[in-house]
């Protein structure tokens, strides 16, 4: 049986903690974005990109990157009530004013959010792509990539039941199958599915 601090540890890691970066970033039909992303970053003539796309599809990664190169980030602006809209659109024409560079991220294109019309103006300013989720094919081949590169001896169907039952989140997926090895090693048992489904009922 696993110690309950050993257990309670391999629980915390399912939450997602690695550190966010392009070089981590599981690309899949994004090569295009991604690109531009790193020259937005870098392009002193480059200062408005406005980022759109499906919950899951890697938004928030991006943004962190973004953020580590000291420049300011808006996230889920169609969540903004009237008030904080008029504030982004501030911080917009401060930002054109002094020259400084603004990430933006939304839930869809600038004129399908029911955005003020002045905002929904401003976020077509410079740069704007749409980030495609991955394919649940894409996830599975990310995720059987991750276990070869860990050295993970598991069955094809452990990944399958991980896509069919847990939420599809990628890191998520990747942050589980970590805690499933570690506690693998622990417990000296072979990565199963039945393995996997007791630490998710410790996880409950």
């Amino acid at each position: 049986m696993v110690p309950k601090t050993i257990m309670d540890q391999l629980l915390l890691d399912i939450h997602p903690h690695s550190i966010k970066s392009l070089e981590n970033f599981v690309i899949g039909n994004n090569y295009e974005v991604i690109s531009i992303i790193k020259k937005f970053i870098t392009d002193k003539n480059l200062q408005f990109f406005y980022l759109w796309g499906v919950e899951g599809s890697g938004k928030s990664h991006l943004s962190n990157v973004v953020k580590k190169n000291n420049i300011l980030v808006i996230e889920d602006i169609e969540s903004m009530n009237d008030m904080e809209q008029v504030e982004a659109f501030n911080i917009f024409n401060n930002c054109k004013e002094n020259g400084k560079k603004l990430f933006i991220t939304g839930s869809n294109s600038p004129n399908n959010m029911r955005l003020r019309s002045d905002l929904a103006s401003r976020l077509s300013w410079g740069l704007v792509y749409q980030i495609k989720a991955l394919t649940d094919n894409e996830k599975k081949l990310a995720l059987l990539n991750h276990s070869k590169q860990k050295g993970m001896s598991l069955n094809i169907k452990v990944i399958e039941f991980c896509m069919k039952n847990l939420k599809r989140d990628l890191h998520f997926l990747i942050a589980t199958l970590d805690a499933l090895d570690n506690w693998s090693l622990k417990t000296k048992r072979p990565i199963t599915i039945p393995l996997l489904k007791k630490l998710l009922e410790k996880k409950e």
